[in-house]
């Protein structure tokens, strides 16, 4: 049994120490929308009535974000002439 993405987005919270108003700020920095109780929804235990599975669009317009909060926005490509 591997990690589902709510496990893999759980680690990564608790590896940057990111609380819910970060990671809302991080998704948007990549045009995604998420509401604090939608990611509070995520990091529940999976018995929980309020549980929902993390999808695969939402862990990767989150690691796109990341990328673009440590990292910087990639800088614009120049034309070769």
């Amino acid at each position: 049994m591997g990690l589902t993405n709510n496990d893999i987005f759980k680690k990564l919270r608790v590896a940057h120490q990111l609380k819910d108003t970060d990671i809302v700020e991080i998704c948007a920095l990549v045009d995604f929308r998420v509401s604090k109780s939608e990611i509070n929804a995520f990091f529940r235990n999976e018995s929980h009535p309020k549980y929902i599975e993390c999808g695969d669009q939402i862990l990767r317009n989150f690691l796109n974000g990341l990328i673009i909060h440590l990292r910087g926005p990639m800088p614009k490509k120049q034309d070769k002439k």
